[in-house]
């Protein structure tokens, strides 16, 4: 009946919408930091508490045999590293690091690694099984920097082939896959090269990027400023977030980097002490990096004015000629909640023997839980809504529904009869030929679907339904086009086709899917549709990379867009029109993924009034 078909429509709605939330919340965030043997505190010294992930840096490149190994010096805390930091955290994630640092020799040694497929072989084989054999949970690769479109070229391939083995050695030995990051530079435009961001989208779990320290050239005229922040360029952190997520990374891929360290630098002016008061160099330490615990104590034992200032995001303290930028334990709060509002993964601390007492971390943690509190307390309240809303749509429904009914039975039932039996012929008259009902509709020739679509060829197969295969043409006025090719074998026939072609001839809406034509010449049936150069919903819904793609903003343009062309169909349209098929395949995503619902073969059509049709047929597929 009209009313329960009006339920479906809401079930349905809100299917997408269940489905599409428990998608985006499955990501663990992260809470990392990274720990290296010579850093000051042992592993089993980490309050482990404090962190989700932790990362054990760095295991070496043999240039010799192209190995990720762990020299001797180092071997026995990394075999221990995942049990001595689990032993006050259990469900801690350890990763293996690999390369680290600026150094022109592992730059050099990733570049000729990555350069050759067997290299490139026994490098990604060798880490799995150093990873495996150590107790860690994933790895994470520290190549800084590859300088050249080659190199990143390069980097692409490498980065692709370790997830098809890492994918395919938990398949043979029934664990779970190990996870891939990698450590970036805070922004995809390095020099004059580019990350191949879509490579790495699709094949790491996370990128972290390091938007605490810039590598720049620090400028004597300029002045020094925060951590975040190189003088010569006045860009920060939040730039290279922006260009990261410009450029199509996922904002949920994103780990950002916290420094827990800080940068000296000496005045020429100790009365000049602002941000951008000039300095004659580096002061302290060989390129001016001090750790924050470090800083607490210079701070306790001199006579030093500290400062936070608001604009920059960062804190400062001065002593005489000497000037110290870092975080602290506000800039830390600030940068969580940056990265919760951001739709961030989480964030990471280089390095965690850097912390002073734990107090860096602690904060960081106690910033990310409070946001993930208020963030649980939004999606209630608009859950809440939600439902509050669609019990007034169904109170709504179910008064238009009885106000019907009231109006037919005052009709008589003989009258009723009498009018249904009116339209059902009136209807099946109309289905008798697609040609009469679809005049405005192009009539395609054989030969030319098949010069568009390469002779059928399978590099131009897109998928297969229960209709049969569909493929990607290109007309001669290059038009691309999807071709729905009615496969001898199908279990839908003659009148899924005839239906199609009648209920979609007329159909004129955004979010439906349109068809440009058909062909019944030689035998054949084929209905020829608009291409759609993303595919189906189900293509990102339900596969493990391709959902990240999907943030919050696009599934909810996606919920709305199947929501208007249901209601166009049931409510807007010449004819009322339920489509009895409706799933994630039989949503198409055009350039813009905005959603456009396809494959009427299944639909039923009742001209406005009419309670039901009569079908003994199962209908839907899988």
């Amino acid at each position: 009946m009209a009313s329960n078909d009006n339920h479906v429509l809401l079930f349905l709605s809100f299917s997408f919408l269940s489905l599409l939330q428990i998608n985006s919340c499955m990501a663990q965030n992260v809470k990392g930091g990274y720990w290296f043997p010579d850093s000051g505190i042992n592993a089993s010294d980490i309050d482990s508490t404090l962190f989700t992930h932790l990362f054990c840096a760095f295991a070496d490149l043999d240039a010799s045999t192209n190995q990720v190994v762990i020299s001797r010096s180092k071997a026995r805390s990394f075999a221990a590293f995942t049990s001595d930091v689990q032993q006050k955290n259990p469900s801690v994630v350890t990763l293996l690091s690999i390369g680290g640092g600026g150094n022109g020799s592992i730059a050099d040694d990733f570049a000729s690694i990555a350069s050759q497929p067997s290299s490139r072989k026994t490098f990604i084989n060798s880490s799995i099984a150093l990873a495996r054999s150590n107790g860690f949970h994933g790895l994470d690769l520290d190549w800084q920097y590859p300088e050249t479109d080659e190199k990143m070229a390069n980097l692409g391939f490498l980065l692709h082939e370790w997830r098809a083995a890492v994918v395919a050695e938990s398949a043979s030995s029934g664990k779970d896959a190990l996870l891939l990051s990698a450590a970036v530079y805070y922004t995809p435009h390095m020099s004059s090269t580019d990350y191949p961001v879509a490579t790495m989208a699709a094949s790491l779990d996370w990128i972290n990027a390091m938007a605490y320290d810039f590598y720049g050239n620090w400028s004597s005229t300029t002045g020094p400023l925060a951590a975040l922040y190189n003088p010569g360029n006045n860009v920060s952190g939040d730039d290279g977030v922006s260009a990261w997520i410009q450029a199509n990374m996922p904002a949920e891929k994103i780990v950002l980097g916290f420094p827990f360290f800080g940068r000296a630098f000496t005045l020429t002016d100790a009365k000049n002490h602002g941000y951008f008061a000039p300095f004659t160099g580096v002061a302290i330490s060989p390129d001016g990096s001090i750790k924050y615990n470090w800083i607490t104590t210079y701070i306790s034992q001199n006579s030093v004015t500290t400062v936070h200032d608001s604009k920059f995001g960062s804190a400062y303290c001065y002593s005489g000629t000497t000037w110290i930028s870092y975080d602290d334990t506000q800039t830390i709060s600030t940068k969580v909640a940056y990265a919760r509002e951001r739709g961030l993964k989480g964030y990471y601390a280089w390095h965690v023997a850097g912390d002073d007492n734990w107090i860096l971390s602690q904060t960081a943690r106690e910033a990310s839980e409070d946001q993930q509190h208020k963030r649980w307390f939004r999606r209630w309240f608009w859950l809440v809504m939600l439902i509050s809303i669609a019990i007034v749509i169904l109170f709504i429904f179910g008064l238009i529904y009885y106000l019907r009914r009231r109006t037919l039975q005052s009709e008589g039932i003989l009258g009723v009869i009498k009018g249904f039996n009116r339209r059902f012929k009136a209807m099946v008259h109309k289905v008798e030929s697609p040609e009469s009902s679809a005049s405005n509709l192009q009539t395609f020739r054989y030969a030319t679907l098949r010069a568009a679509t390469n002779n059928f060829s399978s590099e131009n197969k897109l998928g297969e339904g229960g209709f049969g295969p569909v493929y990607k043409g290109k007309l001669p006025t290059g038009q691309d086009i999807a071709v729905k090719r009615l496969s001898k074998t199908s279990n839908q026939g003659l009148e899924e086709f005839k239906n199609e072609v009648v209920l979609t001839a007329g159909l004129q809406h955004v979010n439906l899917a349109r068809l440009l034509g058909f062909c019944t010449d030689r035998e054949e049936k084929m209905l020829i549709y608009e291409y759609m150069p993303n595919g189906s919903l189900d293509f990102y819904l339900f596969d493990p990379t391709r959902k990240y793609l999907l943030d919050w903003e696009k599934r909810v343009q996606i919920i709305e867009g199947i929501t208007q062309g249901l209601l166009y169909l049931q409510e807007y349209s010449n004819f009322t029109i339920i489509h009895r098929d409706l799933k994630a395949s039989n949503v198409l995503l055009d350039k813009d993924m905005k959603p456009k619902i396809s494959d009427f073969g299944m639909a039923r059509i009742f001209r406005k009034g009419d309670l039901e049709a009569n079908t003994g047929r199962i209908v839907g597929t899988l």
